[in-house]
């Protein structure tokens, strides 16, 4: 099981991964152990999560939402899916 997580960071922008334990991820991101991203700002807390059963589908939904503006992934949060 693979894990497609969006958290909020300090600065206010936000950082999507994949995991198979979100709530580890998370904490390693806290601890600095994360993506150079998190690292270079204070992560705050996991937004919005999603379950894939392969790798593949969840490397693709990930690059999905990172290639998405801001308003498209505020809308996932909120909604649990973007409004188009």
């Amino acid at each position: 099981m693979y894990f497609v997580y969006l958290i909020q960071c300090g600065d206010g922008t936000f950082y999507t991964g994949i995991a198979k334990d979100v709530e580890r991820r998370f904490l390693e991101h806290k601890a600095g152990k994360g993506a150079r991203y998190t690292r270079a700002r204070r992560v705050v807390k996991i937004l919005h999560t999603e379950k894939f059963n392969d790798k593949s589908q969840a490397l693709r939904r990930e690059a999905q939402i990172k290639g998405w503006r801001r308003e498209k992934k505020l809308n996932l949060i909120k909604f649990g899916k973007p409004i188009t």
